[in-house]
């Protein structure tokens, strides 16, 4: 059994194996002890970056910044770039994977959230996974809310407080519930400043 084979089983319509769930489940468990051991003392950068690399099972970059706390429910399907910050107190639910793109900015307390429920009684809340995808360059501000299957695209900016439930566009500001582009980034405007 792998991580890979998890990552599987979230996707829609995979079969049900006691195997896979079992393992899902220690990984679930790791996810809270790793992220306990950041969350409670204090690390250097460099130690926070090791145990990111724990956390994710992939290799973070050195200019990787963190401000604890942080909180995710897996952390094995998370891919994070180069030079990215992310401020404190953040919660990714990452099962559906999350991918953060080089030079990305997190404010305080976002959340990106891969998983949703299905509403039908019959269902029975059945989960369903979709990933996050931001590009490069992003500015995510403070208390942002992310929903399942949403891109963001280069040098996007997410005002404060917003719930982004749809893709959006590579050069604009967006912001508000549900959030809507509030203006386009001109390039000639970015290079003048």
């Amino acid at each position: 059994m792998t991580i890979e084979d998890v990552i599987e089983g979230f996707q829609e319509g995979a079969v049900k194996d006691a195997a896979r769930d079992a393992y899902a489940n220690i990984l679930f468990q790791e996810a809270i002890q790793i992220s306990m051991e950041l969350n409670t003392q204090y690390h250097t950068p460099e130690e926070i970056q090791e145990i990111m690399e724990r956390l994710t099972g992939k290799k973070i970059d050195e200019t990787f910044r963190l401000f604890p706390p942080f909180y995710t429910d897996f952390g094995k399907n998370i891919t994070i770039g180069k030079d990215v910050f992310i401020n404190s107190c953040c919660h990714f639910q990452d099962q559906g994977g999350i991918t953060i793109g080089d030079g990305t900015l997190i404010g305080h307390n976002v959340v990106l959230a891969t998983i949703n429920h299905a509403l039908e009684p019959e269902k029975k809340r059945k989960n369903y996974y979709a990933p996050i995808k931001i590009g490069n360059h992003v500015w995510i501000g403070s208390n942002v809310t992310i929903l399942p299957g949403v891109t963001i695209g280069d040098w996007a900016v997410v005002a404060a407080g917003a719930v982004v439930t749809k893709d959006v566009p590579s050069m604009t500001v967006v912001g508000g519930i549900p959030a809507k582009v509030i203006r386009k980034i001109s390039k000639k405007r970015e290079e003048s400043e």
